[in-house]
């Protein structure tokens, strides 16, 4: 192993260890972390043919100290140290929440959330897995959505390469024995997301199931928590999302999903950030192992989202709001114009707002679910707003009343960001502030243009607009 690592990489120690028995139960590993007054006990994980792991992220430039703990004497009181150095370009350390509703990563750098969904693309094999990364690479998300499980459902009815648990969906699972390909697998695309400066948003319980993962005990479930914390909290882009849809989970209760919260809580060292998306009943995400919301909402009407602000006190993350897309359910065939709408709107109301995409495919290879290539006209348009997202601020966007007939977010008597979705003025009328001049840019969403309006503008003002939908206001106060 190393004796270098940079701050926010992942430091590993390899031990060998007992073979025999079931060293997924009846081995205790984790080790002591020592940095000054600061320590961390992440617990180690068996990954198969006696080799045990324990990984560490550490978050502070210089000594570290280690020494392991176990129920197994060759495993135990092994000590050593390293020497954690400046981070690379580009790594900016785990994200946090910021500002009560919004996020950055660790070193203060900005991060607004651009995410998408593909739900089971780790699971379709190494060239289709190989297109969505390279996909990926070209497009403005820096989220994704996926499951840890395979998932049954239309359009996504493969057998997947590997499987969680050793045995076979004829024969049954041990869900006490974890099958080391598939997690070695998993990490290795959640490594592949880092590279690419995507969070791994991961889902960890989702109810569209044939082989029994939505309904395993309650010993089950922890160990396969407590497995996954092992394995993966150490990559600093990971996020862990509960469950996908947990309210149509039948097999689980309030009190599961609770414990899954807190059981994470209690065993990731870092603290990365905690979630639970919804089919239709809210999870109530003031709880306090609740770090931001997740949430799927398919209205039209986006007016409601700044009183969620409000209740939660966190940030809000509308990560399903529908699909862009051609299939014959609702939520999957919005036109693109919709799409972006939608994600203009959540942005001027003070939320965030995820992408997805359903067209059909010949061998039924959707982005939402299997991952590949992106067929839609939406993307480039979003990267377009993350674009205008990020020169807006370095803080994220509050919501400001600025009239009830449009959204508006921005920081007042500074910076406003007005849209007007579908509807389509011809004028509008202004009352800004008195004691300053501003800027005012017309925003051509959908033809991503910017064209400034000559002049500089306070008080209470008339502009012309293009009489067209799909248009934004810029207004900013003007530099001295």
């Amino acid at each position: 192993m190393s004796n270098e690592v940079e701050c926010w990489g992942i430091f590993e120690i390899t031990l060998k260890g007992p073979n025999y028995g079931n060293p997924f139960i009846d081995v205790k590993l984790k080790a002591e972390f020592r940095h000054n007054d600061v320590v961390f006990e992440p617990e180690g994980f068996y990954d198969g043919e006696g080799l045990y792991r324990i990984r560490f992220m550490p978050n502070a430039l210089g000594l570290w100290t280690y020494i392991t703990k176990s129920n197994h004497n060759e495993l135990d009181g092994i000590t050593g140290q390293f020497n954690c150095t400046l981070p690379s370009k580009g790594n900016h350390g785990p994200v946090r929440v910021w500002d009560t509703y919004h996020f950055a990563y660790e070193d203060g750098t900005p991060y607004f959330p651009v995410g998408t969904t593909c739900y089971a693309w780790i699971h379709q094999g190494e060239d289709l897995e190989r297109q969505t990364l390279e996909t990926l690479r070209k497009a403005p998300f820096n989220k994704m959505r996926f499951c840890v499980f395979p998932k049954h459902y239309i359009f996504n009815q493969n057998e997947p390469t590997y499987y969680p648990f050793n045995g076979s969906l004829s024969k049954g699972w041990d869900f006490s024995h974890f099958n080391p390909r598939f997690w070695r697998h998993l990490e290795h695309r959640v490594g592949d997301l880092l590279k690419l400066g995507v969070e791994a948003d991961l889902i960890l319980f989702h109810p569209y199931d044939r082989w029994g993962f939505s309904c395993m005990d309650a010993a089950s479930d922890e160990r396969y928590l407590r497995y996954t914390i092992a394995r993966l909290a150490a990559y600093r882009n990971i996020w862990w999302s509960i469950a996908n849809e947990y309210d149509i989970m039948k097999s689980k209760t309030m009190a599961d999903w609770d414990r899954f919260f807190q059981i994470i809580q209690q065993r990731d060292p870092y603290q990365h950030l905690r979630s639970v998306h919804n089919c239709i009943e809210f999870y109530d995400h003031r709880k306090p192992w609740v770090t931001h919301a997740s949430i799927q909402y398919q209205n039209l009407d986006y007016s409601t989202v700044v009183a969620w602000r409000e209740k939660y006190r966190k940030p809000i993350i509308i990560d399903e709001c529908g699909y862009e897309g051609n299939i014959h359910d609702g939520w999957g065939n919005l036109s693109p114009q919709e799409l972006v709408r939608r994600h203009w709107e959540g942005i001027a109301r003070g939320v965030y707002v995820g992408h997805g995409e359903t067209y059909l495919h010949p061998e039924d290879v959707l982005w939402w679910s299997k991952g590949g290539a992106l067929y839609g006209e939406s993307p480039e348009r979003i990267a377009f707003l993350r674009r205008i997202l990020e020169e807006a601020s370095e803080t994220g966007l509050e919501p400001i009343d600025f009239g009830w007939d449009v959204a508006c977010a921005g920081k007042k008597d500074e910076y406003y960001l007005l849209y007007f979705g579908i509807h389509q003025p011809a004028e509008r009328h202004l009352n800004l502030p008195e004691d300053n001049y501003f800027k005012i840019d017309i925003i051509d969403t959908w033809q991503m243009t910017v064209n400034p309006i000559e002049g500089s503008f306070k008080g209470k003002c008339s502009i012309k607009l293009p009489g067209k939908p799909y248009i934004a206001l810029r207004i900013h106060k003007e530099k001295n």
